[in-house]
């Protein structure tokens, strides 16, 4: 179990199921099959398209509350530092940072989800077990990768449900990942319909753990194991995210110690209780990542993976108080991406294609003149929302 910690641990850089080439100056652009006339969007009518987008998201949230049965709440567009309710996903990114004009040395920052919010939420809406929230959350990632699945702005369905200790089990997880994959394929077909486009996901969703594909693919990094995985099954929930291998890399992708449990042994022999459900994107041609999720911590599994990530200190913040002395309910939460999903299901080759985004604006020429249009960006010769002075 030492083996399992985070990034904060290590100072040598580590291999993450990323898609953006940092040694390409324009390693952001989609794959070159799409390149040079490879690709055509479906939408060339931005009104439709917009139209679309708000139809893929409706028929989404309505499915997702309908499924895991979660009531939609508002949510905050920013939080304090000194709260600890920030979601620090890897545990080394920037937040957006700013204090209010009136009250200097007050420190309030943009989420990068809403991971440790929404948990305080369940305990201040009082929602008993078995049931969650769902909100419509955007936020800011100063430090993600800016390439054609990735953006600076952040649009997801955040949602949180209420479990009971002995529904912190694998099982548990599977059922509740199947009712939202229920939910994705339903709106795709609906989606399809509406618009004349050829549904592509299959019925039945695949569990894989990143134990077993290590074990399998010893030699192939992060990205190409979930590749290997979702070309051969369209559809897979990958099990383990989050902890280090024996030689020191990523056992497969990053994670926070204090939101999902990627510690605690499953009855494989595996570590973890949280995964990533990955689609095969038929216009890429590569693994797709549509949502992060996971049971979350409990008090003993907090303690354990702060010390493996050396952040005890993060024990002093508002929330993880209340995480340890029992206020806050055992739960089960992820993010889906808004802008990835639609990006999916409207078979775009670039998320700048139906989000309002910044890109590189060398690649955003690019993109135009290869009649692939980016909303909002490159309609002028000196763009002022693509540059700045």
């Amino acid at each position: 179990i030492c083996s399992i910690i985070c990034n904060r641990c290590i100072n040598k850089p580590i291999t993450m199921a990323c898609t953006l080439d940092r040694t390409n100056p324009l390693g952001g652009l989609p794959p070159k099959h799409c390149m040079g006339g490879g690709y055509t969007p479906v939408f060339t009518d931005r009104l439709l398209l917009e139209e679309a987008l708000l139809f893929c998201k409706t028929q989404l949230e309505d499915n997702l509350k309908e499924n895991v049965n979660l009531v939609r709440v508002s949510a905050p567009l920013f939080v304090t530092r000194a709260s600890g309710f920030n979601d620090n996903l890897n545990g080394t990114e920037r937040p957006a940072t700013f204090e209010p004009r009136d009250f200097p040395g007050v420190h309030l920052e943009v989420p990068f989800s809403l991971a440790k919010w929404k948990r305080w939420a369940l305990h201040y809406y009082k929602v008993e077990a078995g049931r969650g929230i769902v909100t419509d959350f955007r936020g800011l990632r100063c430090d993600d990768d800016v390439d054609f699945t990735h953006s600076l702005y952040v649009d997801q369905f955040d949602w949180e449900k209420h479990i009971k200790q002995e529904d912190r089990n694998v099982e548990y997880l599977k059922t509740t990942v199947l009712a939202i994959y229920k939910a994705l394929y339903d709106t795709e077909q609906a989606v399809c319909k509406k618009y004349g486009i050829e549904p592509y996901l299959p019925e039945e969703l695949t569990f894989a753990t990143s134990d077993d594909m290590i074990k399998e693919h010893p030699h192939a990094t992060p990205k190409e194991r979930e590749n290997i995985l979702c070309k051969k099954h369209k559809a897979v929930f990958f099990i383990g995210i989050g902890g280090m291998k024996e030689d020191g890399q990523l056992r497969h992708d990053g994670r926070a110690p204090d939101y999902d449990d990627w510690v605690t042994e499953r009855p494989d022999g595996g570590h973890g209780l949280n995964g990533d459900l990955l689609l095969w994107n038929p216009i890429l041609k590569q693994s797709f990542e549509i949502s992060s999720m996971g049971i979350r911590v409990n008090p003993e599994v907090l303690l354990k993976q702060l010390d493996l990530c050396n952040v005890p200190e993060r024990k002093q913040f508002v929330w993880h108080k209340m995480l340890l002395d029992g206020t806050l309910p055992q739960t089960i939460g992820g993010g889906i991406g808004q802008s990835r999903t639609c990006q999916f299901l409207l078979r775009a080759c670039h998320i700048g294609e139906v989000q309002h985004g910044w890109y590189n604006p060398k690649e955003v020429d690019i993109l135009k003149k290869d009649g692939i249009n980016l909303l909002g960006l490159g309609e002028f010769d000196a763009d002022p929302s693509a540059k700045s002075s």
